[in-house]
């Protein structure tokens, strides 16, 4: 029932322009009703195929993100040829039905429908006028869906605490609108989740984040707390892995893929409960080289207010003369990633274009082999300089369409895979890191730089629950550290990464960042990530998640078994939401008002809290 108030409403929303064109054609002159006939029909055909595009789409957008068309169909528009270079080469069926189709259903609308004589009836202009009111009315009732204080939404539909299930009730052309519509008004957090004043906002951010003092009003997070290195200061690299799951690691339990990164976490010290903060690549960048919570709105990485000024790894590192540099094996523009990281502290982009003599170039850019030779080449001139550097590399081989070198790596026969071409790019992945932390041993900027390998987010989300805790389990290890040889059982966040960073190159300096520096210990473990609209916030073992329209929902989730279960609330749980109500609220906020970014020529206001 559910689904046929979605469908009502949105042929109603189709049907009104038609309607609309209809009531204004009376009123024009003879000679304009061609033109008008022309624009009926070109309207009709255009919406019919584009019906047709979105359904055809449907089933390879489910089988990649779990959920029906939605922001991310339209995100995408803006990156035609990696797009277009993915669909060829993963999708190419896929393609192929929808060219096909939409070329079809554009051939019979525009034939046997578009066409198709409206029958004239000689009635007045007031009888006319009453009459196409009375159509307009109702017609926008029918696209309203409802006589309540509210038209309706999604949330109106959706019974399940399944996304995929509750998304099914939706038809794709609808889950596209409502997307679009929201991606206008989604920086108004409040709006989506409830209301906290400001105060109360920053005091339980502030509290949470367990700084030893704030230092300032004006950036209200602003800390200064002692980092753990007291020695000379380090270089830095991030090797960050393209949609990497722990489902995918033996030493997370996983399927067995990454035998190097396996190797590594006996090696170094490896975080064996490390959560992204969600389900795109920008979101882990913004999480790992900015510190900054998850939001509704796009990644800080997209947004234009964060394009200057806003605060990172690399930018802190260069007010401490570092050297900094992005590498990345395929178009550096690509979701904004060039204009975010030269506007905020990085000195040095180095992508496609610079890649000398690639063996192997896939759709979304150069092999993880080519990418990491460049990478090695770029860390030895960095050394030369005589200056501490801090490099950011960005694989792509374990990006859908899987396009690797042939050869390279096989699976074991007893190996039985539904997607045997992702799982041999991981494998891919992983030897292509083994080569390259190999020969880095063997540098000799080595001995003066802490390595961490870490995912982005995993390769897609899995699971019946608002937000799929399980599905946001990464891989991450930090390399030639004071920790090597140590597996830390912690449930931590990509937002503790960069903090911990910043005190183990023996860099002090006041920072916004609320994460947690992972070399102390604290009173409470916790993680927070964005998955679509909903947001999670674990404390320990609690979980409050906020839906937009409905009441929060708890959870318990067991961090060894990766079981999460539904919960009644408590007392406690109302705190914990209150708490994830601030974070997520802060984050609008602090993008909003610029209050992220690095310290600056502002009077210091010492706030102890």
């Amino acid at each position: 029932m559910g689904g046929f108030r979605i469908d009502i409403s949105t042929s109603a929303y189709l049907v009104l322009p038609l309607l609309l064109l209809a009531f204004c054609s009376y009123f024009l002159p003879i000679r304009w009703q061609y033109l008008v006939n022309k624009v009926r029909q070109s309207y009709i055909v255009l919406v019919i195929t584009l019906v047709v595009l979105f359904e055809i789409a449907t089933p390879a957008f489910i089988n990649q993100y779990d959920v029906r068309p939605n922001r991310l169909f339209v995100e995408y528009l803006q990156y035609p040829n990696e797009v277009f270079s993915m669909l060829i080469n993963g999708h190419l069926l896929t393609l192929a039905m929808a060219i096909l189709c939409c070329g079809a259903a554009a051939y019979v609308t525009a034939k046997y429908i578009a066409n198709h004589k409206m029958a004239s009836c000689a009635v007045s202009g007031v009888t006319h006028s009453l009459l196409s009111m009375c159509c307009l009315i109702a017609v926008l009732l029918m696209a309203r869906g409802t006589l309540g204080h509210r038209p309706l939404n999604p949330s109106f539909v959706y019974f399940s605490q399944d996304a995929l299930v509750n998304s099914l009730t939706l038809n794709s052309p609808y889950s596209v609108a409502f997307a679009i519509k929201n991606m206008h008004s989604e920086a108004n957090a409040q709006a989506l989740y409830g209301v906290l004043d400001k105060q109360t906002i920053t005091q339980l951010v502030r509290h949470e984040a367990y700084k030893s003092e704030f230092i300032s009003d004006e950036i209200p997070t602003l800390s200064n707390d002692l980092s753990f290195n007291h020695g000379p200061k380090k270089n830095l690299v991030i090797v960050l892995e393209e949609s990497l799951g722990a489902r995918f690691v033996g030493a997370l339990g996983g399927a067995g893929l990454t035998p190097n990164l396996d190797k590594f976490y006996q090696q170094g010290w490896g975080f064996k409960n490390m959560y992204a903060t969600g389900t795109r690549s920008v979101r882990g960048i913004e999480a790992i080289i900015t510190g900054f919570v998850p939001s509704p709105s796009r990644s800080v990485v997209k947004l234009s207010k964060s394009q200057h000024q806003f605060y990172t790894l690399a930018s802190a590192l260069s007010q401490q003369g570092y050297l900094t540099q992005f590498i990345y094996g395929g178009e550096s523009h690509f979701d904004d990633m060039k204009s975010f990281f030269l506007g905020n502290g990085f000195n040095d982009i180095v992508d496609i274009n610079d890649i000398e003599s690639p063996e192997f170039v896939a759709s979304w850019g150069v092999s993880d082999e080519d990418l990491f030779k460049q990478a090695d080449k770029e860390l030895m001139a960095l050394a030369k300089a005589k200056q501490p550097f801090f490099s950011l590399i960005f694989t792509s081989s374990n990006h859908d369409p899987f396009d690797i070198p042939n050869g390279k790596v096989s699976l074991d026969d007893g190996f039985n895979s539904d997607n045997r071409a992702r799982e041999l790019a991981i494998k891919y992945a992983d030897y292509a890191l083994g080569n390259f932390i190999t020969t880095a041993q063997k540098r000799e900027y080595w001995q003066n730089t802490i390595f961490l390998v870490v995912a982005d987010h995993d390769v897609r989300v899995f699971g019946s629950e608002p937000v799929p805790i399980k599905s946001f389990h990464i891989p991450a290890v930090i390399l030639n550290s004071e920790f090597n040889a140590h597996a830390d059982e912690r449930l931590v966040s990509q937002i503790d990464l960069p903090v911990t960073l910043l005190s183990l190159l023996g860099v002090q300096a006041p920072s916004p960042m609320i994460g947690y520096d992972l070399t102390k210990t604290y009173p409470t473990q916790r993680a927070m990530m964005q998955y679509y609209d909903n947001y999670a916030y674990i404390e320990n073992d609690k979980v409050a998640v906020l839906m937009p329209g409905k009441k929060a929902s708890y959870w318990h989730y067991d961090v060894k078994n990766k079981q999460q279960d539904a919960i009644m609330p408590t007392a406690e749980l109302e705190l914990i939401k209150e708490k994830a109500l601030a974070h997520v609220l802060f984050s609008s906020l602090a993008y909003q008002k610029q209050l992220y970014r690095s310290y600056e020529n502002h009077k210091q206001v010492k706030v102890h809290y």
